[in-house]
């Protein structure tokens, strides 16, 4: 059999090295434009902050080392440029010299990833303009930072990658600012969890401006100024990070179907409308395993494991590939933020009955040095219990309450199921009742009745209007607040009626919480529990 592969990063080279090894017989010939192969996109940010220091790190595999490695013929600096179904052939073209090459094929996949956005406006071209998206970018941004020139930069662009080459700037003594046209940074959060990072990140001298629209790069040669829809910001360094668009364009008239987007559609085999030709990693769309629908979710995490799967398919296995949760994870400075399965608001747009909980809790035992908080957020419908997505912050492990909830989003756990999970424990690790589950057990509280709360979205919507705060943390903290002991909630609070609205507010909700069973035992029926206390809210006098 004769394998062709287009595309030499994640999903490609995974791909090619898994043929190889279940069929050696194979012949297995990987073309890509680029002249490395197998290098650490997702590293790129850390090599321009100093932490990795070996540019070499950044190349897994040079071309050369992976064909010893794997028996995989490489061919790089060649772009594919068109795909002729019928004779099963690629055309590709030298990026050097513009001579063109005929590949042959009995199965073909496209991985041909996704390239960046380049913003339509002047001053893209200057120097001291870069995108991150190869090592060749990211040795080039560190060499110029090397250099001590760059006092003042601007990434444009606050997903992931950009606020990740933000917190690495800033970490070379580089002033920082992100603009993005979008209302919010961090896409797939829910606002006030994104809101929550923005301040975050404008106390460690990250200055975020939403909904601000890059107009034009000015400067004589190198770039000098930004200019927005809001004003100019000096720059001598403009990072480009507004997105990113599949590399798709050859296959326009092959008769392969792709979505508007550009991406190419494939079924839950990963093959494209063309049983002979496999689509996988940030050029293909696949199936968001919650919803069934259409998803495109450009990480290097399920191009991996889609290069894989199309690979055992070619190899005469009928793997399915169950699709994407959007799962994500990131160090933004100082503090790590994750999030899997579906948001609020998309949820929402889904039509799923949504409840949500919002909490703050310890990461690890209190006492234990090091110990810090994990804001943590879930999602799930009230009607079928199911449960649907988690966003989570703070300074410890996000990663492994994320990959718990993966878990059991991967197999369609009720909220139910996750209330007894035997995880592990120790002071170091983690606390007695894990963070997640803890995190379950208010969300189960809520959703039976027990806890009658207000979100910090309602919250900022006005919700609490008119309610009377009440202050139940360990120490007054709230400015005109009555504060109130816990420790003296269980007669009730003299001269209050049963029916006022109260709003009970401590440092995390815990003590709320403990002040609301009291309350509802002695009559009062309209007291609220503030989600995430004072650690996540602004509180703001109500009955102004």
């Amino acid at each position: 059999m004769e394998v062709l592969i287009l595309g030499g990063v994640a999903a490609g080279t995974k791909a090619a090295a898994k043929i190889k090894r279940e069929m050696p017989e194979a012949k297995v010939t990987l073309v890509t434009k680029s002249g490395d192969v197998s290098y650490a996109g997702c590293g790129l940010p850390y090599y321009v902050g100093n932490v990795i220091r070996d540019k070499a790190s950044l190349i897994v595999n040079t071309p050369q080392s992976f064909s010893d490695l794997t028996g995989v013929d490489v061919v790089t600096q060649m772009e594919a440029v068109a795909v002729d179904r019928a004779a099963k052939k690629v055309t590709a073209r030298s990026v050097t010299s513009q001579e063109e090459c005929v590949y042959s094929y009995d199965k073909l996949v496209i991985a041909t990833g996704a390239s960046p956005v380049k913003p339509p406006v002047d001053g893209t071209d200057l120097e001291g303009v870069y995108f991150m998206r190869t090592p060749q970018d990211a040795i080039a941004v560190r060499e110029a930072v090397d250099c001590g020139s760059v006092k003042r930069a601007v990434v444009v662009g606050a997903g992931l990658i950009g606020l990740e080459v933000a917190e690495n700037l800033a970490a070379r003594n580089v002033m920082v600012s992100v603009i993005d046209m979008a209302p919010q940074i961090l896409p797939g959060f829910d606002t006030e969890m994104a809101a929550y990072v923005e301040n975050w990140l404008a106390d460690h001298d990250i200055m975020t401006f939403t909904g601000t629209k890059l107009e034009a790069i000015l400067g004589e040669g190198h770039v000098e100024k930004v200019k927005t829809g809001r004003r100019a910001m000096k720059a001598d360094m403009v990072i480009l990070s507004a997105g990113i668009r599949p590399n798709t364009g050859f296959l326009k008239d092959s008769g392969i179907e792709l979505w508007p987007n550009g991406t190419v559609k494939v079924d839950e085999y990963l093959r494209t409308s063309d049983e002979n030709i496999y689509a996988v990693g940030d050029c293909a769309s696949v199936t968001n395993r919650l919803t069934g629908k259409t998803a495109w979710s450009p990480m290097g995490s399920s191009a991996n494991m889609e290069g894989r799967i199309a690979a055992r398919n070619i190899c005469g296995e009928q793997v399915k590939y169950p699709g994407v949760l959007g799962t994500a994870v990131a160090r933004l400075a100082g503090i790590n933020v994750g999030r899997t399965g579906l948001n609020e608001s998309d949820a929402r747009q889904q039509g799923y009955d949504v409840i949500t909980a919002l909490c703050v809790v310890d990461d690890k035992a209190s006492y234990y040095p090091g110990a810090s908080n994990f804001i943590i957020k879930l999602v799930a419908d009230k009607t079928t219990d199911q449960f649907l997505g988690l966003q989570v912050i703070g300074a410890g492990a996000v990663d492994k309450v994320v990959d718990i909830a993966v878990m059991a989003l991967s197999m369609k756990a009720k909220v139910a199921d996750m209330e007894d999970l035997d995880l592990s424990y120790a002071p170091p690790f983690s606390t007695a009742i894990h963070p997640l589950v803890t995190a379950v057990n208010v969300l189960k509280n809520k959703m039976s009745g027990r806890m009658d709360s207000i979100t910090p979205a309602e919250y900022e919507a006005g919700k609490a209007k008119g309610f009377q705060i009440i202050d139940l943390g360990k120490v007054p903290s709230i400015d005109k607040a009555l504060y109130v002991r816990l420790e003296d909630v269980k007669p009730g609070y003299d001269g209050l009626d049963k029916e006022n609205p109260l709003l009970l507010v401590c440092t995390r909700g815990r003590r709320a919480y403990m002040s609301q069973v009291q309350l509802k035992a002695s009559g009062y029926t309209n007291a609220r529990v503030l989600e995430g206390g004072t650690s996540f809210n602004t509180i703001e006098d109500e009955e102004e």
